[in-house]
């Protein structure tokens, strides 16, 4: 069974792919970030290439790229970074089982258009298999996200007798609203110690969080607000997704100093063009 160098625990951060006005990745910055995380957050392990970080919209020499400069940057200073290589093609999963840390799976629904609850999680289960299985001394967890890979599947289901499976699963990152489901994840597994990560968004820093829902809120918006917070400029998504809009990173800003929680040093001198 694969054994982390560290236990995976605490705070994991799931980083943004920051990108040039002209969509190309900009590598020059996550040094800056990384320093960002452990220094000022208190942050030391990271999901990289994740939804957050566009990884789907990156071709996979990007994400390899990508993830090599966080391994790069991150050494000696973080404890952990876990690496996406969820992908529809199970040869591109397969190639990116490459890096000697943590890495995640995500699928997406048009796999399973057709199937039912029984037959899915069985094709799941294979499907995880085989991409586990590409890089066996690598811990291995599942990235629950039903919302958007629409594998609606419970992920206490997935866990009976996983490990006879894929001797290399660690546990799962839990990106849902059910918390029953979450709940007995943890209650029912307490002596194979996985690890749950949990993590929706809306969850945390709700005052925050409440006020920019309202004016629409994902990608792009979190880009902008990371922008404004940490002063590393994150740039704009890829397309087809569309810039923040100025509207919003002015709102975000104003409720941002309101709540003191504005860091960017360019802001607080004025200069809202580095922070946006």
């Amino acid at each position: 069974m694969a054994s982390p160098k560290k236990k995976l625990q605490g705070l994991v951060a799931a980083t943004i792919t920051p990108m040039t006005e002209h969509g190309e990745i900009n590598f020059s910055v996550i040094g800056r970030y990384v320093d960002y995380l452990v220094e000022e957050q208190g942050v030391k392990n990271v999901f990289v290439n994740g939804t957050t970080g566009e990884g789907l919209s990156l071709s996979i020499s990007e994400r390899c790229q990508v993830a090599e400069e966080w391994v790069t940057k991150g050494r000696n200073k973080l404890d952990q970074i876990v690496i996406h290589v969820g992908a529809l093609s199970l040869k591109e999963s397969q190639e990116l089982d490459f890096l000697n840390y943590n890495f995640i799976l995500i699928l997406m629904q048009s796999l399973y258009y057709s199937l039912t609850t029984l037959t899915l999680l069985d094709v799941l289960i294979n499907f995880l298999k085989e991409v586990a299985a590409a890089a066996p001394a690598l811990p291995f967890y599942y990235y629950h996200i039903p919302a958007l890979t629409g594998v609606k599947i419970r992920a206490e289901e997935l866990l009976d007798g996983i490990q006879d499976k894929i001797p290399s699963f660690q546990g799962l990152k839990f990106s849902d609203t059910d918390l029953l489901d979450f709940g007995q994840c943890v209650d029912q597994n307490r002596q194979r110690q996985f690890a749950f990560l949990f993590g929706v968004d809306e969850f945390c820093i709700q005052r925050f969080i409440n006020f920019v829902v309202k004016l629409g809120f994902g990608v792009s918006q979190t880009k902008a607000i990371m922008t404004l917070v940490s002063g590393i400029p994150m740039g704009p998504p890829r397309l087809p997704l569309q810039k923040a809009s100025r509207e919003f990173t002015d709102n975000a800003e104003a409720k941002l100093k309101s709540l003191d929680f504005l860091s960017c040093t360019d802001l607080k001198d004025g200069n809202t063009d580095a922070c946006s």
